[in-house]
């Protein structure tokens, strides 16, 4: 009979038949961030279950798709991968992005649930948005630069914007900045041209809250910008409180286009709600008149990444200095308990130096004894009081004495 496997060896078994990660997206180990999204989000198009229902292979082939992205598309997690493999790189923490578009209503409700407790849950844009795009199968409406327009879109939904450019304002640099003011959460999405004249998504920035609104903003300014993951590491933070400062700046990362030619560029406003539609306001500016505030961002930005060296070397040392707290807490702890046995032992032999018999203190039984039996002997004799009071008062009360002359009639 062949012999049966034990649980711990699936696992393993499982391990070595993972693919290279690189191999999985078609792509090299000197590939560019950009390059690894654009090959993901093109294989994830793909594979994706809403296209391939009854295809169990092409599932197995979007998981193992979305498994190698999630190692790639982090920076800690590539580097771990292209130093020690699989080994270096947590499993069980890789977050998945989830389609709500192809989940039911019970899974909605419980991702909408766990979103309110706090959970980070990643979602991603529907495949059938994506596919539309890249069959130019959608409405295109144009915006004006310095022209704001709010508009309201349906959960899973898209509204695309069409932006001409000239040359003077491609120099100056561009920004697309969307906010919500009843915090509905969305996605700003910028599309490339494909040869066969769809849209192929190139970016995709989520919404975040910022005050009293919640917004999302592409910056195009000639030079390296970045952009704050806030779910990055989120789960390892879970984990260690500590965590939560030290890897705050972890998904502070470059963007992957630093400035827009000449021409036309299309973004994009995605509803990412559970279950309402999202309101926004949408809003393409040219920096020229905002050359100050380029600077400012520059160096602001410059001052960050060194704070974020700086938290790294902090990290190591307050460790050191964490354990060697707790080193010492718990000496003191033991020191303490230790002195407080001595001092205990001490008295008993200082105890110990006597002839005189060890004095038997009575016990508060054999005290409440002794009150209940004087309080029995006393008990008549309280009785024998109250009953001669008793009697003198009727006496006082019924019997009154009248004197009564008898020799005078009444």
């Amino acid at each position: 009979m062949p012999s049966n496997r034990s649980k711990s060896e699936k696992p393993e078994a499982a391990k070595q038949l993972r693919r290279d990660p690189y191999e999985v997206l078609g792509v090299s180990r000197n590939s560019t961030d950009q390059e690894i999204k654009s090959a993901y989000r093109k294989m994830a198009l793909k594979y994706h279950p809403d296209k391939n229902a009854n295809d169990p292979k092409a599932a197995d082939i979007f998981k193992e798709v979305t498994f190698s992205y999630n190692i790639l598309s982090d920076p800690d997690k590539r580097r771990q991968y292209d130093t020690s493999g699989f080994e270096a790189v947590e499993s069980e923490s890789q977050e998945l992005e989830l389609d709500l578009s192809s989940l039911g209503a019970v899974n909605t409700m419980f991702a909408a649930l766990f979103s309110k407790l706090g959970v980070p849950i990643k979602t991603t844009v529907s495949a059938t948005v994506l596919e539309e795009a890249l069959n130019g199968m959608v409405t295109v409406r144009p915006l004006l630069l310095g022209q704001p327009i709010t508009k309201k879109v349906e959960k899973q939904c898209c509204h695309f914007y069409s932006v001409e450019i000239s040359e003077s304002e491609a120099r100056a640099g561009l920004v697309c900045q969307v906010h919500s003011s009843d915090k509905s959460k969305f996605k700003l999405l910028y599309f490339d041209r494909e040869d066969n004249g769809g849209l192929g998504l190139c970016l995709q920035e989520d919404s975040a809250k910022t005050g009293k609104v919640t917004s999302a903003g592409m910056y195009f300014l000639g030079f390296p910008v970045y952009r704050l993951d806030h779910t990055l590491n989120s789960m390892a933070a879970a984990k260690d409180p500590d965590s939560a400062f030290f890897k705050k700046l972890d998904g502070f990362q470059p963007c992957e286009l630093t400035e827009l030619k000449a021409g036309t560029h299309v973004f994009a406003v995605y509803g990412d709600n559970f279950f309402k539609s999202a309101t926004y306001t949408i809003e393409v500016l040219s920096c020229e008149p905002f050359s100050e505030e380029k600077e400012s961002l520059r160096a602001v930005e410059a001052q960050i990444l060194t704070k974020r060296v700086e938290l790294s070397k902090f990290e190591t040392e307050y460790r050191e200095v964490l354990a060697q707290f707790t080193e010492m807490t718990s000496r003191y702890t033991q020191e303490m308990q230790e002195i407080d046995e001595l001092l205990k032992q001490r008295n008993e032999i200082h105890a110990s130096y006597t002839n005189a018999p060890p004095i038997k203190r009575s016990s508060s039984r054999s005290r409440n004894r002794g009150h209940s039996k004087e309080d029995k002997e006393d008990a008549p004799v309280r009785e024998k009081k109250s009953s001669f009071r008793d009697r003198n008062k009727k006496k006082k009360w019924f019997n009154i004495h009248l004197k009564v002359d008898k020799r005078k009639p009444c």
